[in-house]
């Protein structure tokens, strides 16, 4: 099958870790955008990319590129295309963009002029044509046109990659999970010493670190991607590369993932989160406050998603808690690097201690930053000291 320009996209600020992975997974890094990374391949690495990526949002599979002033000239080039080879006559359509160009004063009109191309094309040589709407979970077509260039994709995930389907409880404020794989690759985490997760919420992030552990592949439990409704989808090649990538769960691991929070309902759902990916018994929850969970004596990383405190008087009851933070780093974690994932500048300096790197993300629209912690060695602590039942 003919190998094409292939754009995996991601947050904001994220393009170096998953760089990283797809280089990991064996592909060639093009090039790379703020949320974006380039590389190449036919239908079958596109599964393979959404079967297999973690910090990965899209897999978008380039079919065309052209040059268009205006809508007219969208509709004459992309009627042109083949896409009676791609989107079935009885299937369902939907297109996605990102558009700046100084004649289009509604977004919405590129799109739709998109879809008239798309649907007259396969009218005409199929006598047939795909309904179409807004549902993201079957055939979905992305639109970058900037300025006068042209690219169309098909969306080969449709619903975001950071949606693995195990997430059935998201708690309070939860990070996507593709962040929450970002920001572990951002760590100095070994995958082979303790990962301590208080405040965990929801449990994403104890959750991702178990998979990623386990180097179980990040979407193997979904089953519904958009590129099984294309046409190039052949069923034997999804459930070959599902057969290749599964691996088994391990009954345990040689060191402890610990995620632990105050509400005891919160970790409720991360115990219901943990089990719909297979991995609660990989991790251990704990019902306590963050200045008494467990921590081993082995040292390994301890990563918090502190509130960020929307409101100034939020604000300000959160400055203790940040402070609290950082004795707890000091007094309790030597050996251990921590960290802090924050969307307050202001409250991470109440944490009181020197930061070793302050590392970009974005949120949604939110900047954050990675507080990162060397805690140097001293006398251990006693393995899980002054933990609560």
């Amino acid at each position: 099958m003919q190998k094409r320009p292939i754009l995996v996209t991601c947050p904001k600020a994220c393009s170096g870790y998953l760089a990283q992975e797809l280089e990991s997974l064996g592909y060639s890094v093009h090039s790379e955008v703020s949320n974006g990374v380039f590389t190449e391949g036919d239908y079958r690495d596109c599964i393979r990319l959404n079967l297999s990526l973690r910090t990965g949002l899209r897999v978008l599979w380039q079919v065309g590129e052209f040059l268009a002033h205006d809508g007219e000239d969208l509709y004459y080039h992309a009627n042109k295309m083949p896409w009676e080879s791609w989107i079935p006559e009885d299937g369902y359509l939907s297109i996605v963009s990102s558009i700046r160009n100084d004649t289009v004063n509604n977004t919405k009109y590129p799109n739709l002029r998109l879809k008239d191309a798309i649907v007259d094309r396969i009218r005409d040589e199929t006598g047939q044509r795909p309904d179409s709407g807004n549902e993201r979970d079957r055939c979905v077509v992305f639109l970058y046109w900037q300025h006068d260039d042209v690219c169309l994709y098909l969306d080969t995930s449709g619903v975001p990659l950071s949606n693995r389907g195990y997430r059935v409880m998201p708690g309070k404020a939860p990070v996507r999970e593709n962040l929450a794989s970002s920001i572990i690759a951002a760590t100095r985490w070994d995958y082979k010493s303790p990962f301590l997760n208080p405040m965990c919420g929801s449990g994403t992030l104890a959750i991702e670190a178990a998979l990623m552990a386990s180097q179980i592949p990040g979407n193997l439990r979904r089953d519904n991607f958009s590129f099984m409704h294309f046409k190039p989808y052949r069923d034997s090649d999804y459930k070959e590369l599902r057969e290749e990538l599964r691996k088994r769960v391990p009954d345990s691991l040689p060191f402890p993932i610990i995620a632990s929070d105050i509400d005891r309902e919160a970790i409720k759902a991360a115990e219901t989160n943990a089990r719909k990916a297979g991995v609660d018994h990989l991790i251990e929850f704990r019902v306590c406050d963050f200045r008494d969970a467990p921590i081993p004596e082995e040292a390994g990383v301890m990563v918090l998603n502190p509130e960020y405190g929307e409101r100034l008087g939020e604000q300000r009851k959160l400055e203790q808690t940040y402070k609290e933070i950082g004795d707890l780093f000091k007094q309790r974690c030597p050996g251990y690097w921590g960290y802090i994932f924050t969307g307050n500048k202001n409250l991470g300096k109440r944490v009181g201690l020197k930061t070793k790197r302050r590392i970009e993300f974005y949120n949604g629209p939110i900047e954050c930053r990675l507080l990162e912690y060397e805690l140097y060695d001293g006398t251990r602590n006693p393995k899980y000291l002054n933990q609560n039942d």
